[in-house]
C-alpha cells in the first residue's frame, strides 16, 4: 500500500470510527448517518472542500424543510401530495445531469425518499428523525477537517506518488461517465425521475416497514443514471452487502455477552471498517464493494442492535435478502425505462440529408 491510499484510509476509518463514537456518546438513534455521511464526503475529496460540505449541508437542510411541508401539508391529498412530490424530484433528477449539482440532487433524491418513505407510517415522529438527520449532517464537517488535520495528503513529487493519485480519485462521481448531449441527459432525468416515482408510490401503498435498505439500494443502483452502469453498480451492490453483513455478523457473535461494552463495541467495528475503508480507498470497482459493505456493516448495528435486548442477527438475514430483491426488480425497471426511453425520445432527422432525399 503506497502512502497516498494509506492515508486516504485512514481518513475515511477515522470518519466512519469518529462518527459512530459519537452516537454512542449521546445515543442518537439515527446515528447511522453520523458514521456514513463523514465516509461518503472523504471518500470524494482529499483536501478539504468547504464547497462539498456546504452543498451537503444545504441539500439536507432543503430537503428536509421540502419533506416536511408536503407531508405536513398534503398528507390528507394523496393526488396534491403526488404532483408535489413528482415536481420535487424530478428538480432532483435533473440536478444530478450536472457535475456541480450533482451531490445536491443524489442527496436530496435518496434523503428526502427515505423521509418521505418513514413519514407514511403512524406513529413515526419525522421532527426527531429530520433533527437527528440535521446533527448528523453538521457532526460531519468537524469529523472531516479533524480527519483531514491528522492525516494529511503527504506532498510528494516523486513519479511513483504521480501514479498513485489517480487511483484515489476514480470513484469521484457516476456523471463523468453520463452523456452530455442535450438527448442524453433528457433521458437520464426521466430515467431518473420514473424509477424515483415508481419507487416513492410503491413505498407509499404497500407495508414495507424496516425497509431501508432496500429503498437505499434502489436509489444506489440508480446513481450513474445510466443502463450499462446500473447494471454493474447493481452486482457491486449485492457483493458489498454480503461481505458487510457477514462482518456483522462475525461482530455480534465474537462479543457474544459482551456487547454491551461500548468500548469493545467500537473497536470490534473499526477492525472490520478498516478492510472496506482500504478498498474504499482504490477506487473503482472496489471502492464500490467498500461502500456497500460499509452501510451493510453500520446500518444494522446502529438501527436494530440493542445490546442484551435485541440482536441485530435476523436484521442483517432480513436486509441481504431485502436488498438483493430490490436491486434484481431496480435493474428490471431500469432496463425496461431504458428501452421505453430510447423509443419515444428520439434524436430528430437533420433537415439538409431530408432535402438531399427529395432532390
Amino acid at each position: 500500500m503506497n502512502v497516498v491510499t494509506l492515508r486516504k484510509t485512514q481518513r475515511i476509518w477515522f470518519g466512519c470510527v469518529a462518527g459512530l463514537a459519537v452516537t454512542l456518546v449521546f445515543g442518537w438513534w439515527y446515528g447511522l448517518f453520523a458514521a456514513l455521511l463523514p465516509m461518503f464526503v472523504l471518500t470524494q475529496i482529499d483536501r478539504w472542500n468547504s464547497g462539498i460540505i456546504m452543498q451537503l449541508i444545504i441539500a439536507v437542510a432543503w430537503v428536509c424543510i421540502q419533506v416536511t411541508l408536503i407531508v405536513g401539508f398534503l398528507q390528507p391529498y394523496p393526488l396534491l401530495m403526488t404532483l408535489a412530490v413528482g415536481l420535487m424530484l424530478m428538480f432532483k433528477c435533473v440536478a444530478m445531469t450536472h457535475k456541480s449539482t450533482y451531490l445536491f440532487g443524489y442527496i436530496g433524491l435518496l434523503i428526502g425518499s427515505i423521509l418521505l418513505n418513514f413519514a407514511s407510517f403512524n406513529g413515526f415522529d419525522i421532527e426527531e428523525f429530520v433533527m437527528g438527520l440535521i446533527a448528523s449532517t453538521l457532526v460531519t464537517a468537524p469529523i472531516v477537517a479533524l480527519a483531514l488535520y491528522l492525516f494529511p495528503e503527504p506532498k510528494i513529487s516523486s513519479p511513483s506518488a504521480l501514479t498513485a493519485e489517480p487511483a484515489a480519485t476514480k470513484s469521484r462521481s457516476h456523471v463523468d461517465n453520463q452523456r452530455k448531449d442535450h438527448l442524453g441527459m433528457v433521458r437520464q432525468a426521466l430515467l431518473g425521475w420514473l424509477i424515483a416515482m415508481a419507487a416513492f408510490i410503491l413505498f407509499q401503498v404497500a407495508d414495507l416497514n424496516d425497509s431501508l435498505s432496500a429503498q437505499a439500494s434502489i436509489f444506489i443502483v440508480l446513481t450513474p443514471m445510466t443502463l450499462i452502469g446500473s447494471l454493474a453498480v447493481a452486482k457491486i451492490r449485492i457483493i458489498g452487502t454480503f461481505l458487510g453483513c457477514f462482518a456483522g455478523m462475525l461482530i455480534q457473535l465474537t462479543l457474544y455477552t459482551w456487547s454491551n461494552n461500548a468500548l469493545l463495541f467500537l473497536l470490534a467495528y473499526a477492525i472490520a471498517a478498516w478492510i472496506f475503508c482500504r478498498w474504499l480507498a482504490l477506487g473503482n470497482i472496489k471502492a464500490g464493494i467498500g461502500f456497500s459493505a460499509m452501510s451493510a456493516l453500520t446500518v444494522p448495528l446502529t438501527t436494530s442492535f440493542i445490546p442484551e435486548q435485541q440482536d441485530a442477527f435476523f436484521s442483517i438475514c432480513y436486509r441481504f435478502s431485502s436488498i438483493v430483491v430490490a436491486v434484481i426488480c431496480t435493474s428490471l425497471a431500469i432496463w425496461i425505462t431504458h428501452h421505453f426511453l430510447v423509443r419515444i425520445i428520439k434524436a430528430k432527422p437533420k433537415e439538409h440529408s431530408h432535402h438531399r432525399g427529395c432532390a
